[in-house]
């Protein structure tokens, strides 16, 4: 298996190929949402992993970090830094670091950020083969994370919020890798 190439991005870099490759958090291609915080993923939109997702997701305090859901496939979170709260099931968890978060498929949740700084969550998954649900959440809606209505459709979901730009959070120097 070759090296993949890694490109900059205009915020980090990605892999503009397939194959292995190794690169530094501080280094790789990060995206920024004005409502659902920000992120670094790994891989490029052309170049995505087939069977495993991975990204870290960083949240300030009151931030969602996507819409209120539930998968197909499982999914594991381990808090690398900060403070946030688990929505799960109904219920709300707080989290702090190296709290660890098993769903198994079909498992309703959210993250938001907690606490008086950023939080980093580690972000792992296997692709589901079927669609996701949004569903309607009163207590993710107290944090603007859930759907208007449910809905299987992304682009329904999400049509109210504006899609995320490629760049760094502005908080980058408060992180803990900065």
């Amino acid at each position: 298996m070759p090296e993949a190439p890694l490109d900059d991005s205009g915020s980090g870099l990605a892999p503009s190929g397939d194959g292995w490759f190794v690169v530094n958090v501080r280094d790789a291609e990060w995206w920024t949402s004005a409502a659902f915080g920000s992120g670094c993923g790994f891989e490029s939109g052309e170049f995505r992993f087939p069977q495993l997702g991975v990204n870290i997701s960083v949240l300030e305090p009151g931030e969602p970090n996507c819409l209120y859901h539930r998968e197909s496939a499982q999914e594991a979170f381990l808090v690398l830094a900060g403070e946030c709260r688990l929505l799960v099931e109904g219920e709300e968890r707080l989290l702090g670091p190296w709290d660890f978060v098993h769903c198994p498929s079909g498992t309703e949740h959210v993250f938001v950020g907690a606490g008086d700084g950023p939080c980093a969550i580690l972000m792992a998954g296997a692709r589901p083969d079927e669609p996701l649900l949004y569903p309607v959440s009163e207590p993710a809606a107290r944090y603007g994370a859930s759907a208007e209505e449910a809905t299987p459709d992304p682009n329904q979901a999400y049509a109210p919020f504006e899609p995320p730009e490629r760049r760094r959070p502005s908080y980058w120097d408060r992180l803990p890798w900065a």
